[in-house]
């Protein structure tokens, strides 16, 4: 497989940089069998039956893009440097990792102060990153950063606006739990409270799991020969009642169907012996055409970027040239795309 296979010619004006509003009312592209059906959010009802059961990642994003300076004397007097920081993830011993523009203007042992309250000093250099450790703890430290941070917007909409205090709600899911992912779980991003009841009301059943998102999501493939890209390692959490809820569902002939790319990775990473279980730490499973899927029936997801990991796990799912013809039909009739995009609901033929 050549990372050439999963490119496409995506127009510069389907990349959304809002989300449509209300959540509920951004488009979905149905596929299932050989038929395209264009919707919206709304329709999930027609199409999805009691007994099925939405996989749901309920990570939380935190405002990990920090402004700060770095102040320094020398026999001119104080100079200072503006310090762009974005964090990437906890690390043992109380550090996170962290990149940091310009890394080569900061020095090890300096702080770089980001408000009145909160402010890091930087340890040590890890392949580029800077390993930074707060003056701040536990509540304290979360009361501060999401005074002083902003949301970590991707690349492709935050170099065309800034991320502003719309985004704190936009790009966070409404059963959002547990703090720690640096991009959004975005296929989740269009639900709201009413479409969750109406799906509840007519027998459909959810699960939480979690695995935060980190920025490594983002990463460009850089292999031609896609089977040697190697994933980065993400956290996640496949909890006992999880598992069970999953495996109850399968024995009783209802749908797995996974909300989004994150939520799928996960629950294929604790059914890698055949049947789901608990699950606990870091993967890096690596989806692409050939891929085995032991408990995804279906996936509610976005459109994504040409050449990138999430267009080979879609690949996996529904068959290379099917995908193409999706894609196809999501650009010519101008689906948006990409992290505040719209949807896709992808139905792979039973068996």
């Amino acid at each position: 497989m050549k990372l050439s296979d999963f490119d496409f010619d995506l127009p510069d004006g389907l990349i959304a940089t809002r989300p449509a509003r209300p959540r509920t009312s951004a488009r979905l592209l149905v596929a299932e069998g050989d038929a395209i059906t264009d919707a919206h959010v709304t329709d999930l009802v027609d199409w999805l039956r009691p007994g099925d059961r939405l996989v749901l990642n309920d990570t939380r994003v935190i405002p990990a893009r920090l402004q700060g300076v770095r102040r320094r004397m020398s026999d001119a007097g104080e100079t200072e440097a503006r310090i762009e920081v974005t964090l990437l993830e906890p690390r043992a011993g109380g550090t996170w990792a962290a990149l940091i523009k310009p890394l080569k203007k900061v020095r090890d042992g300096e702080e770089i102060i980001f408000s009145n309250t909160l402010s890091a000093t930087l340890e040590a250099r890890d392949e580029g990153q800077g390993l930074l450790r707060f003056n701040l703890e536990g509540d304290d430290f979360d009361a501060a950063l999401n005074a002083a941070g902003a949301m970590p917007l991707p690349p492709y909409i935050a170099a065309k606006r800034p991320a502003d205090a719309q985004d704190r709600e936009d790009y966070q899911t409404v059963w959002a739990r547990h703090s720690g992912a640096v991009a959004a779980p975005t296929a989740s991003l269009h639900f709201d409270d009413a479409l969750l009841a109406q799906l509840r009301d007519m027998g459909v059943a959810f699960t939480h799991v979690t695995l935060h998102v980190g920025a490594g999501t983002f990463l460009p493939v850089k292999v031609e020969d896609v089977t040697t890209h190697r994933m980065h390692g993400e956290w996640g959490e496949v909890s006992e009642e999880a598992a069970a809820e999953i495996a109850a569902t399968r024995a009783a002939g209802g749908r797995i169907i996974p909300v989004g790319t994150t939520a799928l990775r996960l629950i294929e990473t604790a059914a890698r012996g055949g049947e789901i279980a608990p699950f606990r730490g870091v993967t890096d499973i690596f989806i692409y055409p050939g891929f085995t899927f032991n408990v995804t029936d279906a996936l509610m997801t976005n459109f994504h970027l040409p050449k990138s990991t999430l267009m080979m796990l879609v690949s996996a799912l529904m068959g290379p040239e099917r995908i193409r013809a999706i894609y196809a039909h999501a650009v010519e009739t101008e689906y948006r795309f990409f992290s505040y995009g719209d949807a896709s609901l992808l139905i792979p033929p039973a068996g």
